[in-house]
């Protein structure tokens, strides 16, 4: 059997590293090692682990920003209404926030690693409040297309939306079976139907 080539092992073993013991105690070493090459060959493909990081969020995990950028080039009537728009939005990030939260989670308990960190992604151009800055812009260009309302406050609402997804990826851990009380899709709706309520035109 033909072995993967090096940057796709070495994201492999950082996804896979990174869900079970956490993207604080998940080193380039034992990346490299996971992956079958050295931390030397490892650098070639990745300037620092915070940029594999970045590439494990963008190539192993669901997206939202692609969908949100789609949806911004084309307000407006189409086949979707607003509704079903935020439905799928609301799906998408409840799975990606499911899947990044134990990833990251493990950079809180140490501020100095949290605070290199959150330089990095500043350098990367990137970080949690992206998919909120892509939402609130997508609900703009819907209040331009007369789809919200007028008085809508697009970023709280985004704010509102992505919040609850987040919630949901961590907020059920300790009930009794462990399980939110929806299913994704139940949820996906009921959240994007609840907001329509406050923001629709």
């Amino acid at each position: 059997m033909e072995q993967k080539p090096a940057r796709v092992r070495i994201i492999d073993a950082a996804h896979q590293l990174m869900l079970t013991i956490g993207l604080a105690r998940a080193t380039t070493k034992e990346i490299a090692r996971a992956a079958g090459c050295s931390e030397a060959a490892l650098y070639k493909h990745f300037a620092s682990k915070e940029e594999l990081f970045v590439t494990v969020l963008k190539e192993r995990l669901p997206r939202i920003d692609p969908l949100l950028k789609q949806l911004v080039a084309t307000p407006g009537p189409g086949e979707r209404t607003v509704g079903q728009n935020l439905t799928e939005i609301a799906r998408r990030a409840a799975l990606f926030y499911e899947q990044v939260f134990p990833i990251a989670a493990s950079l809180y308990a140490e501020p100095r690693l949290k605070a290199r960190h959150n330089d990095a992604m500043r350098e990367l151009g990137t970080g949690p409040h992206m998919p909120i800055r892509g939402l609130d812009a997508y609900l703009r260009s819907e209040q331009a297309a007369g789809r919200v309302r007028a008085d809508a406050d697009t970023y709280a609402a985004a704010s509102l939306l992505l919040g609850a997804c987040a919630q949901r990826a961590f907020a059920y851990e300790a009930t009794a079976d462990g399980e939110p009380p929806q299913t994704l899709d139940e949820f996906a709706a009921s959240v994007a139907r609840t907001l329509m309520r406050g923001i629709g035109a």
